[in-house]
């Protein structure tokens, strides 16, 4: 591991994000060594930027996030030069929300596409990154006063990290972002979490919803990887589904505190668990 950039860290608020579990993760739960780091649910890298590894490959199925990764690493000036003319106003917002309501939207260029996430993201209500059934933005204007839409210091941290290091960034299904790991890799998953009641499914991060079917599918690809020799964790929601599902790995449940929810008064302690295939020893 090279020396740790502190300014190394998510560029984006993403739902469900593991910042805050961190230290428990670092503490407590990382293989004693590894070759390989991967992480086929990217969201905001939480884990990555901590570990800042220098071999990496990063995944995630939502495009319009890889795209912000790929403009981060590979034009800097220019989204920075872009992040700068944007308003912290309600009907501007809207308009640039709208963006992908519009077949006009095929034409934008990848730095105008990932000015908008970020933009989005910094003014956005809870900075929560949501989209409906047909993969539109969604979420209302935030109204807050000064925010935070352009960190030049964490931007230009996290380009330089990505253009170091061997970072290779895919957008694929989970499975198929795996396919070549091998022997003493370590993989770690932070799926979309399994609800803890019908009425707490969350309206996705991108199209593709992840349901029962898909969390089966996952427990399926850990248990190649485990055969191949990899050092496999996971977190998710502390469900009896998910608990009975990786009942043959070791677990630890956890206490979180959930920041983003649609209803303040349903944000709070939440039960997690952390699932692994290897004790630390």
């Amino acid at each position: 591991m090279a020396s740790v950039n502190n300014l190394v860290r998510p560029f984006l608020k993403w739902a469900g994000g593991k910042r805050q579990l961190i230290p428990t993760i670092i503490g407590n739960h990382l293989p004693k060594k590894y070759n390989m780091y991967y992480e086929p649910f990217i969201g905001g890298g939480a884990l990555l930027f901590t570990l800042q590894p220098n071999k990496a490959i990063i995944n995630d199925s939502n495009s319009e996030l890889i795209n912000c990764y790929e403009v981060i690493r590979d034009s800097i000036d220019e989204l920075i030069d872009d992040l700068k003319r944007h308003e912290n106003d309600k009907n501007y917002y809207y308009a640039i929300r709208d963006w992908d309501r519009k077949k006009s939207y095929s034409h934008k260029t990848k730095i105008e596409r990932a000015s908008r996430i970020i933009f989005l993201n910094k003014t956005c209500y809870n900075g929560l990154f949501r989209v409906n059934s047909q993969g539109q933005f969604n979420v209302p204007f935030g109204s807050y006063k000064n925010p935070n839409i352009l960190d030049v210091g964490v931007l230009k941290a996290v380009n330089k990290y990505l253009n170091e290091n061997q970072i290779k960034l895919l957008n694929q299904d989970f499975n198929e972002a795996v396919k070549q790991a091998q022997e003493g890799d370590f993989l770690y998953f932070d799926p979309p979490y399994d609800p803890v009641s019908e009425s707490a499914s969350f309206t996705g991060y991108d199209i593709n919803g992840f349901d029962k079917d898909e969390q089966r599918r996952l427990k399926k690809t850990c248990d190649d990887l485990t055969q191949r020799g990899c050092s496999v964790l996971l977190s998710n929601a502390y469900t009896e589904f998910i608990v009975e599902l990786y009942k043959d790995y070791h677990q630890t449940k956890i206490s979180a505190t959930r920041a983003i929810n649609s209803n303040g008064q349903k944000r709070g302690k939440v039960d997690e668990i952390l699932i692994k295939n290897y004790l630390n020893l």
